[in-house]
């Protein structure tokens, strides 16, 4: 095959930055070259050297003056609610039960949710977001429909069939005994075929009973390298439903724990309020808390304490993500500026090298696989975006006294969204540029 050779301003994150002048943390090259080869990154350095390197025929695409980074991770979302975003409501219980999930009882049909996956992936792409961990509906059928479209155009991506056994429309409720069988078949089938990856997903403590519960314990024993999703903590109201439904529980995250559904791969989506105990059986676990500024804010949730839950004397670790279709955007660059926001709401600084660390490798590290994706390293996956910080008029004015890199990316930040996207490399191939739907 032949190879490509991509320039441009190169950057990637060795670990978390510490600080703006944290020049360590990161790796940036002025004048860079990428050689990709069959999907993965050859070599990376200075152009001139790769150049010199690269066999005659090989391709070469000149992305300069952008910047071109590891593809946005997107560590919670719901495939289903690509219909449900933008729903008028007072809070999640309400929100959930008005729109969420008559919705979701439209992904029995394979038809339907055939034609939602297109559209699903073409939006990420279209935002630079490269791998995503998904929620599919409580239906086999939306599993299947969302695992081959990501088989198709070779993403990598974890996913997961809703268990939900109570609590919801009939449409949507499956049985201990289906929700364990289904999932199996699931992981027989998708897990490890093409670049996918099957999550067991128990929806949230409220939509499961104690016997289903003790089938997602079932499933983490049988299979315990397989990601864990759920929700925790994301709305008083519903903590103090959650409760209700298990009161020999000490507390919500305490539910979790009793079934054994809490360790290193484990994804809880929100968890904005939480005591001391719990954040301490989080980090104890080394599960992660997943952050969802724009789905927080537009529900009313609460003001996640992401800064204070990082420096505690047992730090908890941090993810981050859109949280579609409860979060009003689909572009993590959107997503890092409302971040930004409630961190600032709540006396603290989110600097951008942290942000897009967050997007990139910290979103890897969380998820295990930073040894594939989430870093420019050879030998990683190629999935690539490239980012365009002068792509509308009012950034372009702002780039005219743009100093720093470090200014270049809050501006993508602040005001970027997918114009800010110039390209999106799957596997090394271009995707944005190709895309149909």
């Amino acid at each position: 095959m032949t190879m490509t050779l991509l320039r441009g301003r190169l950057l990637s994150f060795k670990r978390a930055p510490e600080s703006l002048a944290d020049a360590a943390s990161y790796d940036y090259i002025e004048d860079g070259g990428l050689l990709v080869d069959d999907g993965k990154i050859a070599a990376k350095g200075d152009y001139a050297a790769i150049k010199a390197t690269a066999p005659a025929d090989t391709v070469e695409i000149d992305h300069r003056p952008h910047l071109i980074l590891p593809g946005f991770i997107d560590m919670h979302l719901h495939f289903p609610q690509m219909q449900v975003i933008g729903s008028y409501a007072a809070n999640l219980l309400e929100w959930l039960n008005t729109y969420t999930f008559p919705e979701e009882c439209r992904f029995v049909e394979s038809a339907h949710a055939e034609r939602i996956a297109t559209h699903f992936f073409g939006e990420l792409i279209r935002h630079g977001t490269t791998t995503a961990v998904a929620y599919c509906s409580v239906h086999k059928a939306s599993a299947d429909a969302f695992f081959a479209e990501s088989l198709r155009r070779n993403l990598c991506m974890v996913a997961g069939k809703v268990m939900m056994d109570r609590n919801a429309p009939q449409g949507l409720l499956d049985t201990p005994e289906t929700g364990y069988d289904e999932t199996r078949q699931i992981i027989a089938e998708w897990h490890g075929k093409g670049r996918n990856h099957v999550a067991i997903t128990p929806r949230f403590a409220i939509t499961s009973t104690p016997a289903q519960m003790e089938a997602a314990q079932a499933l983490a024993r049988e299979f315990p390298d397989l990601h864990i999703q759920t929700h925790l903590s994301e709305n008083t109201d519903e903590i103090d439903y959650t409760c209700s439904l298990y009161p020999e529980a000490i507390d919500y995250t305490d539910i979790y724990a009793r079934y054994g559904l809490l360790g290193r791969k484990t994804l809880l989506g929100h968890a904005i309020h939480l005591s001391d105990r719990e954040a301490d059986a989080l980090s104890d676990a080394s599960s992660i808390a997943v952050h969802c500024p724009t789905s927080n804010l537009f529900l009313g949730s609460g003001l996640f304490p992401m800064k204070k839950l990082m420096r505690r004397e047992k730090p908890v670790r941090i993810a981050v993500a859109t949280d579609i279709g409860g979060g009003s955007s689909y572009s993590m660059l959107r997503t890092m500026d409302e971040a930004y926001k409630i961190q600032q709401l709540q006396g603290e600084r989110l600097n951008p090298l942290e942000s897009f660390y967050l997007m990139t490798r910290g979103n890897a590290e969380a998820l295990a696989l930073d040894d594939r994706i989430g870093t420019l390293a050879p030998g990683s996956d190629a999935d690539l975006v490239v980012l365009d910080a002068a792509a509308t008029p009012a950034m372009a004015l702002k780039m005219e006294v743009v100093k720093t890199l470090a200014e270049e990316l809050f501006l993508l930040q602040t005001m970027g969204d997918d114009r800010a996207i110039a390209e999106t490399y799957v596997a090394g191939k271009a995707a944005k540029s190709t895309l149909r739907t």
